[in-house]
């Protein structure tokens, strides 16, 4: 039989709480005789010392360095693969994991619309929930609602590869229907000799933003990395410190209101030279928002190899991620009225093009200026044990892994402006409006809105209805903690074609909470209570209008009372607590041979996973009693749980085919699920009198649903691969392909039952009194819900070419390109969307970008380092936190991001050996983060972030 390279191990973790006596007394004996962490499916072959002990040898470096070694994880691997690594250590592409991996086939970010930075990921056209995410092969928490990691909570600094697993496989634990993220820190064992790596780098950001309104901010990152061995080689540590802090600049923000565009006859505006079919500005907000960032992270990796057969791996990771936003502007209707404080104004001195006011003032404006602040912080602490003992053809792994993130959130929201009482209301003029969009005007406001003693904190809308509201209040809680064990052996057989044979047991407890407080701020409880706004400060907002700033902090109790607020969605929708209990059972056989004369290797292999799922919530019944929820005492509510149990079963197949000259061609097939949000599978939920019923009043209700099931798919991939090798440069070209039967999708789905059989009904609730179906508890209940799904299919095409390969006249240079094309027949209701780009009843499937371009042209020779990328994305459905704290689907405009990075690395000979100069600059082009309902040309949303620039120094020894 043919013996191939890049024979591995894979390393895939664990998780579990309550552990039974064997397998607890199983995993420590192991961690008594040692292991390594499973050896990833795609890691580089590693040469050994006298001794057998592997030993880093590094034959190229930098650029070159980094792209090569990630072709050797994809090449060797037996599965259909993506990889990023680093360059040196602590030197991935990018600062962060989102930004690096982004620039990978298929794969592409979305970024976070306070900063700019790459956030969310998503894979071959799936939103960021379809993801598995490991941290040394183990799975990991996250801080919202959903399962997608925040990845902002891992330092690029500290990650040696990030491979990306596109093709399913038996022995790969925490496995997403889009796809699987393995970050790999270092392992200090895998290191020659003591090595220790100190960076920092000095950060600018917001820069050239000024046009739009925009100011600077200032931050930095710093990196310390030490790795050693000691006692002849038999222990190894690896330790590290990052840490980020970011100033935050002055960005701009413009929320176009939805595209909301009335006549004047909609919002009950007097006819305008006989006309009141007009169009005129609905209203808009305005607002500057400085958002400082930070992060302290901190990892320690110690490794005990007494023989080569006995190995113990224990790693530690733990980050603090901290985000403080500050936002001032102003917001408000512009003709219309918005709340029930608002008159609505009247037209004057308009210039009118087609029914539109493109200019015209109107009288009776009142002026929203908000002065709030968002608090974030969230902590992550991953932690494993593992050990592994080698006797005869046996190999025997026991893993202990444990993932815990929690998430902290405060939001405080002030208005200020005149009270709701108040009849000296001002005027609001405008130019330049197309018709279709809020913010495509120029404002004025004939006021000086910076007068404290005419602009005061208070009501000014009557946006709490009834119930006064001077500000908003809401203190939110989530963790996530994850634990989890997993057994396996493997021995060498030969039976056929079966090389190898792989199986195991894995067992993971999760448990998810989310807690909630929420309130209105007033002024002494009044109605139209006011205070003096605090302090003397003052800005502009990024249309130019003058306003008042203050920072709201500490205003809780001296300024403000609190109303505390307990109505049905905060109760029910934020209130939650999920359980999962999932044991899987896998066996996996590592093929090679040949078939029609071509040499082949792969794996063949199963899952059986048994799931256990529970939940605890809240029902509430608005309305009763009357008055209950916004007045400050609660609905009547009582507790509820449920759960489900199912089983799965997941095979897959992978197969590489050999072919000459360095050519690969690789088959997956399998069958994947990803788990639904766990927000999802609370049970907690509210149930009305929907009197709009068009058949009469009638029940309704929604609510989570325990006993959702995950997605399901089934998936094909196919991949050709050809490498080559010219003068010492390593290149290659691949084109992919890719098929997904997604078996079931989650959405909200309504259904008619009777609600005294779904424990959302109690004694005394109210009930139709009219109509068809008065007195009745048959109503309609809306849940999320498996139902139907569809398919994603799409091509990936790949090119890494170092210059070398055409002329030694352009040897340092590079090129690295990919490009997909993704589509989908999956269409999901536009509910809760307004109007959409596609259709009135349907909207595309989150994530899916249809043309996804990555470029990056590089050169690297006498001692210099220096790249251009560019990445574009098309339009997109995205998910954003809405006001309420709430995850929103929105759709986001196309845009291209441009960036580029200069480093000079000394030489031996140099008396600085060892040392680099880094400079860098991000969003060259300043690419705007727009939102849109309609069509791209019309934003409901526009962001500008400048650009970053960066300058900072490396030492290695």
């Amino acid at each position: 039989m043919k013996t191939f390279n890049g024979k591995h191990a894979r390393n895939n973790g664990a998780l579990v709480f309550k552990l039974s006596p064997v397998a607890a007394g199983c995993v420590v004996f192991l961690s008594a005789l040692g292991t390594n962490v499973y050896a990833q499916d795609a890691t580089v072959a590693q040469a050994t010392d006298a001794e057998g002990k592997p030993v880093s040898q590094v034959t190229v470096t930098g650029i070159r360095r980094g792209i090569e070694a990630a072709i050797s994880i994809k090449k060797n691997s037996n599965s259909i693969v993506e990889a990023i690594s680093a360059e040196d250590i602590g030197k991935l592409p990018d600062a962060t994991v989102a930004e690096s991996i982004s620039r990978l086939p298929g794969v592409t970010a979305q970024r976070d619309p306070s900063t700019g930075r790459a956030a969310a990921i998503s894979v071959r056209g799936m939103s960021p929930d379809f993801n598995g995410t490991l941290l040394n092969g183990r799975e990991q928490a996250s801080a919202g609602d959903s399962r997608g990691v925040r990845f902002d909570l891992y330092p690029a600094e500290m990650l040696g590869t990030i491979t990306v697993y596109k093709s399913p496989d038996a022995t790969l634990m925490g496995q997403g229907v889009a796809s699987t993220i393995d970050q790999r820190t270092v392992l200090p064992l895998d290191f020659g000799k003591r090595t220790v790596a100190v960076g920092y780098k000095r950060i600018w950001t917001g820069e050239k933003n000024e046009a739009e309104g925009g100011g600077t901010g200032k931050g930095y990152r710093s990196t310390i990395t030490y790795i050693d061995q000691f006692a002849n080689r038999t222990v190894g540590v690896a330790l590290g410190l990052v840490k980020f802090s970011d100033s935050g600049a002055d960005q701009t923000r413009g929320d176009g209101w939805g595209g909301w565009t009335p006549t004047l006859k909609d919002v009950g505006v007097p006819a305008y030279n006989g006309s009141d079919s007009i169009k005129v500005p609905g209203g808009f907000q305005s607002v500057k928002q400085r958002d400082p960032q930070g992060n302290k992270s901190a990892m320690a990796v110690v490794q005990f190899r007494p023989s080569k057969e006995f190995v113990t791996t224990v790693d530690l990771f733990h980050s603090k991620f901290t985000d403080d936003t500050r936002k001032n502007g102003l917001e408000g209707a512009v003709c219309g009225n918005n709340g029930s404080y608002d008159p609505s104004g009247v037209l004057s001195n308009a210039q009118i093009v087609n029914g539109v006011a493109v200019s015209g003032t109107c009288s009776g404006y009142k002026a929203v200026q908000r002065n709030d602040i968002v608090g974030q912080a969230d902590t992550l602490n991953s932690w494993g044990l593992n050990s592994r003992l080698k006797s005869g053809d046996w190999t025997f792994t026991g893993d202990l892994s444990g993932s815990k993130v929690t998430h902290h959130t405060d939001r405080y929201e002030t208005t200020a402006g005149r009270p709701g009482n108040a009849t000296d209301l001002d005027t609001i003029s405008w130019t330049g409006f197309n018709g279709t969009s809020n913010l495509s005007p120029t404002y004025k406001v004939n006021a000086n809105l910076t007068d404290r003693s005419r602009y005061v904190l208070t009501d000014v809308n009557g946006w709490g209805g009834s119930v006064p509201q001077a500000g908003y209040v809401a203190v939110g809680d989530q963790t996530d903690d994850l634990k989890a064990v997993r057994l396996s052996a493997k021995r060498d057989v030969e039976w056929g074609p079966v090389t190898a044979l792989d199986f195991g047991v894995y067992h993971s407890n999760r448990d998810k909470e989310r807690v909630s407080d929420e309130g209105n701020l007033t002024i002494n409880n009044l109605q139209y209570g006011s205070a003096t706004v605090p302090g003397t400060e003052t800005g502009v907002t990024p249309n130019g209008i003058p306003i008042v700033r203050f920072n709201p902090a500490g205003t809780l109790g001296t300024v403000y009372t609190l109303l505390p607020k307990k109505d049905q969605p905060i109760q029910t929708d934020k209130n939650w607590e999920v359980s999962e209990r999932i044991t899987t059972l896998y066996a996996m056989g590592n093929l090679e041979g040949e078939l029609f004369g071509i040499p082949y290797r792969g794996n063949a292999g199963a899952q059986y996973v048994r799931t256990n799922q529970s939940s605890s919530g809240v029902v509430v019944q608005p309305g009763n009693p009357s008055g209950c929820g916004d007045a400050g005492k609660p609905c009547a509510s009582y507790a509820i749980g449920g759960g489900a149990k199912y089983n799965d079963f997941l095979p897959s197949i992978n197969l590489s085919f050999e072919l000459p000259y360095d050519q690969m061609l690789r088959f997956g097939l399998g069958k994947t699920l990803s788990r639904t949000k766990m927000s999802d599978m609370r049970p907690g939920g509210g149930v009305t009198v929907n009197n709009s019923n068009p058949t009469g009043p009638r029940l309704s209700g929604g609510a989570g649903n325990p006993k959702l099931e995950p997605f399901r798919a089934k998936a094909l991939d196919l991949s050709y691969e050809k490498y080559f090798s010219v003068n010492g440069a390593k290149g290659y070209v691949a084109v992919a392909g890719f098929y997904k039967k997604l078996d079931t999708y989650v959405l909200q789905y309504g259904t008619e039952v009777d609600f005294k059989t779904t424990g959302y009904y109690q004694p005394g609730m109210a009930l139709p009194t009219s109509g068809p179906y008065a007195g009745s508890t048959v109503g309609i209940l809306t849940v999320p819900t498996n139902l139907n799904g569809g398919n994603i299919k799409g091509m990936e095409a790949t090119v890494s070419l170092p210059f070398a390969m055409v002329s030694k006249y352009l040897s340092g240079f590079g090129l690295e390109v990919n490009y997909s094309s993704t589509l989908s027949s999956l269409s999901l209701p536009s509910s809760g969307l307004g109007n959409t780009k596609d259709t009135p009843n349907n909207v595309s499937l989150p994530g899916l970008s249809h043309i996804v371009t990555n470029a990056r042209l590089y050169y690297e020779a006498n001692g210099f380092r220096a790249s251009l990328a560019a990445k574009k994305r098309g339009d997109f459905l995205g998910e954003v936190t809405d006001f309420q704290d709430n995850h929103q689907l929105t759709y986001i405009k196309a845009s291209t991001l441009i960036d580029a990075q200069v480093t000079y690395d000394f030489d031996d000979k140099s008396m600085f050996k060892g040392l680099s100069i880094t400079a860098s600059a991000n969003n060259l082009t300043n690419a705007a983060f727009d939102r849109f309902n309609t069509t791209p040309d019309v934003a409901v949303e526009h962001y500008r972030f400048g650009r970053t620039y960066g300058l900072g120094a490396s030492y290695k020894f």
